[in-house]
């Protein structure tokens, strides 16, 4: 495995890396918004059979082929997220809004001929933002049973082995790694998670001893939580840029083809922090970020089996998308504890002394195939309907390493994330011969597991962030108003998601070192404009 962590010196402590990345980062990337020009959105995404709509050229490039003319699109709005957790009967609310620049695209459209069998040729490009990351979340209230982050911290110490493949057996292993000049690169800690040596190094992990003149550890301890806090904050998003061609054949057959291309950059801070019943608190604080980019291709077919019918069946399949990703992740932890004489010790530990400035890991993502299958028609010249199908397993993408080796993490991929299916239903009808008025839902299956967990010391022992979210399934509805002139169109579309999901502070195979859940109501309401020219 090739690791880099941002000094050559450091090159011979690179192997006490092991793994990268978790399901829940690879789900963050797999998902996609629905998003677009606003007749897209208005329409709820549904518009893969029917065609004529420039954001179709990612999810069925046929649909660039229905285009008899040229045009040129912008698209842009806001976003409003709303995030509403209850911890154990304690809510919080966090929202925030902001402004976002959407789409932008171009087709140029060529005739062959009213008579030849291949009737268009035309090309297209068209960049869209397909995720925005963009959102805040809070959570707090009095702790479960005293659980605490402590607990987990202890419990990874207890289960970890050195480089000699022992555990932490007397108190002096102990007291090696709580005063170690560098536990985190030493390649003499291997297996020793960075969490772990977090908690020991600010007292937050203390060694349970067989007897006061017998050192041998029994089990390590944490202290009980009397309440906890959360806090986080995410910027960034994934930027699409796809290129296709498309063919008209006979204006019953189209066929497409786009290069797609993508730009990932993800940037969170996160918080957390308890109050101990002993007296006393801690607070760890995570920065992560992950960038890179990614290539794909998405092959489509519309077809009217029916010559004079307007019914037509799409079918599209999208390739993986090969990204290629770095990650940076630090932190920092500040204790500060009671003591035996009743005064209070403070201690931190901050990982930007050892790591200079952060850990970074190179890697690549290869996520799942996609298929596609569509039906459309146009009832009475005047109404519009599309509804869709879309399956991507989830389970099966794969992270490896820079030489091609794959990661451990890919194993909790396999057994947690789910084949996840897609619905879309979309609807516009003519109100006059200049206004058109849409309608859309769009049904996203549950990405994970019920019962999936975080474990760092499996797939990546480096990770100190130790919270995650599993997500149920997520819905939308949409609306939209569209105006075309003889050269200038205009479109407007208001699309609300929704979707709960259960939050965890954090977690451990054993359940009892697992809090019951947070439960999370997530909104997010968007309103989307589309300028375009059409000649």
């Amino acid at each position: 495995m090739k690791t880099k962590i941002s000094m050559i010196a450091l090159l011979a402590g690179m192997v006490s890396a092991a793994g990268a990345q978790n399901q829940y980062d690879v789900a963050r990337i797999l998902n996609d918004d629905l998003n677009g020009t606003a007749r897209f959105v208005g329409m709820g995404g549904a518009m893969s059979a029917l065609g004529a709509d420039i954001s179709t050229i990612g999810t069925n490039p046929a649909g660039i082929g229905l285009f008899r003319g040229n045009d040129i699109s912008l698209s842009f709005g806001f976003n409003n997220n709303q995030a509403k957790a209850d911890m154990n009967g304690s809510t919080a609310t966090e929202k925030r809004t902001k402004a976002s620049f959407d789409q932008a695209g171009i087709v140029w459209s060529s005739k062959i001929g009213n008579k030849t069998d291949l009737r268009y040729v035309n090309f297209a490009f068209n960049y869209h933002k397909r995720a925005n990351f963009n959102r805040q979340f809070s959570a707090g209230g009095n702790a479960s049973n005293g659980l605490s982050l402590t607990h987990v911290m202890a419990d990874m110490l207890w289960r970890a082995g050195d480089a000699a493949g022992t555990y932490y057996n007397t108190e002096t292993d102990f007291a090696n790694l709580y005063d170690a000049q560098n536990p985190y690169t030493d390649t003499y800690y291997y297996g020793t998670p960075y969490l772990a040596a977090l908690g020991a190094r600010t007292n937050l992990v203390t060694p349970r001893l067989q007897s006061a003149t017998d050192p041998t550890i029994i089990g390590m301890d944490g202290w009980d939580a009397a309440s906890n806090q959360y806090y986080t904050r995410e910027e960034g998003g994934i930027d699409e840029y796809d290129f296709n061609v498309a063919f008209n054949v006979k204006d019953r057959y189209y066929f497409g083809i786009t290069l797609g291309v993508y730009n990932l950059d993800y940037n969170r801070y996160s918080s957390y922090g308890e109050t101990l019943t002993a007296g006393g608190d801690f607070t760890l604080n995570n920065f992560y970020t992950a960038e890179g980019s990614g290539v794909d291709l998405k092959l489509g077919a519309i077809i009217r089996p029916f010559e004079y019918s307007p019914f037509r069946i799409g079918l599209a399949v999208h390739t993986p998308i090969w990204y290629s990703l770095t990650e940076h992740h630090t932190a920092n932890l500040t204790s500060n504890l009671p003591t035996t004489d009743g005064s209070m010790l403070s201690t931190t530990e901050n990982l930007v002394d050892y790591l200079n400035p952060a850990y970074i890991m190179d890697y690549r993502l290869t996520t799942p195939w996609r298929f596609n299958v569509s039906m459309g028609t146009i009832v009475g010249g005047i109404m519009a309907l599309d509804a869709e199908y879309e399956y991507a397993k989830y389970s099966s993408a794969q992270l490896d390493d820079v030489d091609g080796y794959q990661l451990s993490a890919t194993n909790a991929v396999s057994e947690t994330l789910k084949g996840v299916h897609t619905f879309r239903a979309g609807m516009e009808t003519k109100l006059t011969s200049a206004f058109s008025l849409r309608a859309g839902y769009n049904f996203r299956s549950a990405p994970i597991q019920e019962d999936s967990f975080k474990n760092i010391p499996v797939t990546d022992e480096t990770r100190t962030d130790a919270e995650y979210l599993n997500l149920k399934s997520q819905q939308a509805v949409t609306v939209g108003l569209g105006w075309r002139g003889k050269l200038f169109y205009a479109d407007l579309a208001y699309k609300y998601d929704f979707y709960k999901a259960d939050f965890y502070a954090f977690g451990a195979e054993q359940i009892d070192l697992t809090p019951s859940a947070t439960k999370v109501n997530n909104d997010r309401h968007q309103l989307l404009f589309t300028l375009g020219v059409h000649f």
